[in-house]
Formats: C-alpha cells, sequence, structure tokens
C-alpha cells in the first residue's frame, strides 16, 4: 500500500530561488527510502514541505499525497492533526528543538494531551513507554535537556515523534551530531522500530552509506532535483549518475587501503539556487560531462533493476530482461518508462 506519493513537488523561495525543482517520490508502508546529497542540494527543504513547515511566502506546488490526501490542500486544522497523528519529524540537534526550560516529559506528554485528548494519568503512562520504546527508562522523563546526553536527547525526540503513532517518520539527519557509536545506536533504533511497528520511514543524510545500511531505497539530490535513485545497495556500490559516484567515494572503504589513503572528493559546491547553470545542474563539476550537457538537461533515465538516472551516460535497459519498478518489485519485460 502507498503511504506517500510525492508529485513534481517544487519550492520555491521568494526572490525566485528553485530548492526542489519536480521531485516524485513514492513510499510504501514498511518501507526506508534514503535522501542523499550535499549541503544546498535541497533535503531538508524536501522534509519541511512534506509536512507544510516552509515560511508562509515560499511557493510549494505538486501534490503531496498522505494517504491519498493531498497535504498542500488541506485547511489548517486537518494540517495540524496530520503533522502528529499522520507524518512526524525528527530534526538534527535536538537541543536546539527541545524547550531547555521544561522537564521532556512534559514535552512530549504535550501532542499526546492536545491531539489524543488524553488525561493526564493517561499521558504520564504513554510518555513511560513511549520512552522505553526508544531505549530509555521511563524515570528520564522528569528530566531537563540539559541534563541528558546527546544521544538521550536525540531519543527523546524519537519518542516524541511517536507520540501519537505516526504511520511516517521523517527523519531529517538525526545523527550528525553523535559519535559513532551512538550514531550506531540511533540507527538501530529507528529501524527496529520501522520494522516492528510497520512505519515508512524518509531518512535524510550526506552519507551514502549510512543509509545504504538501513534503507531499502536510496535518492540522490543534486540541484533541488532527483537525478539518481534505486536500490539503497546498489546506488552505494555501483552509482550510475557520476555525482553519486562521486558522493560514494568521498567516503573511504574499510579494507580499501586505496580509498583510505586517498579517498577521492569533488571539488566545488552545488550550485547557488537562484543561479543555476544552463543544461545538467551538476555540468561544471561533472568529471564526465560532454558538450552538449551544457545545454541539455537529463530527465530521469530508466536503466533497469528499479533504476533510474538522470544523466546521458545512463545505458538504457536490456529489451527482454525483467526490471523493477521504483517500488522494487517486479515489472514486465521490456518495461522502459521514463520520468515525466
Amino acid at each position: 500500500m502507498t503511504l506517500l506519493e510525492v508529485r513534481n513537488l517544487r519550492v520555491t523561495y521568494p526572490g525566485g530561488v528553485a530548492a526542489v525543482r519536480g521531485v516524485d517520490l513514492s513510499l510504501a508502508a514498511g518501507q526506508k527510502i534514503g535522501v542523499a546529497g550535499e549541503s544546498g542540494c535541497g533535503k531538508s527543504t524536501l522534509a519541511l514541505a512534506l509536512l507544510r513547515l516552509l515560511p508562509p511566502d515560499t511557493r510549494v506546488t505538486g501534490e503531496i499525497l498522505l494517504n491519498g490526501e493531498d497535504v498542500l490542500t488541506m485547511r489548517w486544522g486537518r494540517v495540524r492533526a496530520v503533522r502528529w497523528a499522520g507524518a512526524s519529524i525528527v530534526f538534527q540537534g535536538a537541543m536546539h528543538s527541545l524547550n531547555p526550560v521544561h522537564r521532556v516529559g512534559d514535552q512530549i506528554a504535550e501532542p499526546v494531551l492536545l491531539h489524543q485528548k488524553a488525561t493526564a494519568a493517561q499521558a504520564r503512562v504513554r510518555v513511560g513507554e513511549l520512552l522505553e520504546q526508544a531505549g530509555l527508562p521511563a524515570s528520564r522523563a522528569t528530566a531537563y535537556p540539559h541534563e541528558l546526553s546527546g544521544g538521550q536527547r536525540q531519543r527523546v525526540m524519537i519518542a516524541m515523534a511517536l507520540a501519537c503513532s505516526p504511520q511516517l517518520i521523517i527523519a531529517d539527519e538525526p545523527t550528525t551530531a553523535l559519535d559513532v557509536m551512538i550514531q550506531a545506536q540511533i540507527l538501530s533504533l529507528l529501524q527496529r522500530l520501522v520494522t516492528d511497528q510497520g512505519l515508512g520511514l524518509i531518512m535524510i543524510s550526506h552519507d551514502l552509506a549510512v543509509l545504504a545500511d538501513i534503507c531499502d531505497r536510496l535518492v540522490v539530490m543534486y540541484a533541488g532535483r532527483v537525478i539518481e535513485e534505486g536500490p539503497a545497495r546498489a546506488v552505494h556500490e555501483n552509482a550510475l549518475h557520476p555525482y553519486g559516484k562521486a558522493l560514494s567515494a568521498s567516503f573511504p572503504h574499510l579494507g580499501d587501503p586505496a580509498s583510505r589513503f586517498a579517498p577521492r572528493g569533488l571539488a566545488g559546491d552545488p550550485p547557488d539556487p537562484s543561479e543555476l547553470p544552463s543544461g545538467c545542474a551538476f555540468h561544471p563539476r561533472c568529471p564526465e560531462a560532454l558538450a552538449g550537457c551544457a545545454t541539455d538537461d537529463q530527465p530521469l533515465r530508466d536503466a533497469g533493476q528499479g533504476r533510474r538516472a538522470a544523466c546521458v551516460h545512463v545505458p538504457a535497459p536490456t529489451v527482454g530482461t525483467a526490471t523493477e519498478d521504483t517500488q522494487g518489485r517486479a515489472a514486465p519485460a521490456g518495461d522502459t518508462r521514463s520520468a515525466p
């Protein structure tokens, strides 16, 4: 069952700054999708747009269908309910998201009291259950944010996100500020919660290796567009787009001395959304660019096996070979659909 369907989503900030340009995304219940890319590629803007958390003067067009209901056309009262009961978000940097003068238990209880109309006693019981689900003892409900470690605060944020039993969790780089061991624990917790409760998960990160470990599918964004998508492990280990290759190669691979001593990076930065280059937005940094890349933008091309990439070098799938659709299911042989 399709939980979330994003169709031709475009987000433009005041001044004509195109932060998201025609993104399509589909997520089934129980599925985990990773969204990767450098800072400035539109990942967080995409996440905020899904729950209408962008500034009011931002122009958002397209469709965001959550269980078939368009978030962009909902009344504000309905949006408030959906933000907790339908989908919730876990931000990076929990210390900036939690109120420092309120106990964490009270902050978790607030959406339970407001949206589930629970009594104070029922809310206290629910807070204890949520903290234990997130790997913390119920007694930590009386703590203030500054009394908790970074990993514990992030667990509080996850408990808060689960408060009203949402069907979708959006995690926007939830482990960026954590050390490696705590990061692994938080990622394992998210993975277990999604599996046990059948939730949908959109995980945003710049680290392809992390996403490949926990996600079913991987979406790579650049300059506000999806430029590659497919099974997470395949995209990480054998990216089709030069940008995906550069992202994967920028991290050293364990057991590979060549990558450990000489990791390959990518010169330059993503383009300013207000001054996008002509043609393929990646061509000024692309080591494989052709002359036509400077003038001709590339649509997502079906590459078979559930993979698509927006690059002139992407080969067409072999005719007669079974492919997979964007959900990873087997599609009829010879299916060569292209992106709209």
